[in-house]
């Protein structure tokens, strides 16, 4: 049935993949694992694999098809060469695969390959532009030293609060009783989980923090107002490269919208595309003419 193209996005909590006809008819889509390929490549590889089995069936093509796709794939944790290589000679049978990162899909997508910047918060946290020739990145390189205002690094920073109400070392509030009670109610609980937890574990509690912030919780408030100074700081690093306009992307991008000061409002633009769109423009540009 002539070329197909297949976009792909991984990153700490799903894959997703889209594939289209080479005139862009969205065909079928499909979703995955968690797909950070930095953290875990194998697990990347199944999760990718499962999103365009997906798409496949549901666009009602089979494993036969697969020899007529050219995709492209963005993933967290690819800017280290090797992990990018590892993951681009993975068996999945695709006519051509192009592997880049999701920072570089999102951007092709929001500005549909023109100068801009994305902000991309979710799972994780990191800025990306284009000015001319030139690729400037902010963050991004994993919560333990980077990624402020993500939902890993809120989700973190909630437990370790509910953990200290709980022992006494700082004030209750609604929203530290909420969590403690939600990952098993004691500290052994709560340590159990953090031993255990993976980013997307994290970021799943984002959600809880934001709503208590939006009822008044104090406790919750304090961390969303840190979290969205980081954001601002993303941001600003951005602009100070020479970026003019900010995409907001990811997750939680719509819960800071509104969090945001009037100067960093000012600074935001609509994407045109989201990063599936990015990687299926990508994916034409490499196809045959």
């Amino acid at each position: 049935m002539g070329q197909l193209l297949l976009g792909m996005d991984g990153g700490g909590s799903n894959a997703r993949a889209r594939l289209t006809d080479f005139d862009g008819r969205r065909l079928g889509e499909g979703k995955g694992g968690p797909a950070n390929a930095g953290n875990y490549l194998q697990g990347a590889i199944t999760a990718f694999v499962a999103a365009a089995d997906m798409a496949l069936s549901a666009a009602g093509l089979s494993e036969r098809d697969r020899g007529d796709i050219i995709a492209v794939i963005g993933a967290a944790g690819v800017g280290d060469p090797k992990v990018a290589g590892q993951l681009a000679a993975a068996p999945f049978g695709f006519r051509r695969l192009q592997v880049v990162t999701d920072a570089e899909i999102a951007l092709e997508g929001a500005f549909a390959g023109g100068d801009g910047g994305i902000l991309i918060v979710g799972t994780g946290s990191q800025g990306y532009g284009r000015v001319g020739d030139r690729r400037v990145r902010v963050g991004g390189w994993g919560a333990s030293l980077s990624d402020g205002g993500s939902g890993v690094v809120i989700g973190q920073r909630a437990a370790r609060r509910a953990l200290e109400a709980h022992e006494g070392l700082a004030s209750p509030s609604p929203m530290t009783i909420a969590l403690l009670d939600l990952l098993g109610g004691s500290a052994t609980a709560l340590s159990a989980f953090g031993k255990s937890a993976r980013p997307a574990d994290w970021a799943a509690l984002a959600p809880l923090v934001f709503n208590h912030a939006e009822a008044g919780d104090p406790v919750a408030g304090a961390l969303i107002s840190a979290a969205a100074a980081e954001i601002e700081a993303l941001m600003g690093r951005l602009t100070a490269e020479g970026v003019g306009q900010v995409a907001l992307m990811g997750g939680l991008a719509a819960s800071y919208r509104p969090r945001l000061s009037s100067r960093s409002t000012g600074l935001l633009a609509d994407p045109l595309g989201d990063a599936l769109d990015g990687a299926l423009r990508l994916a034409k540009k490499d196809a045959d003419p």
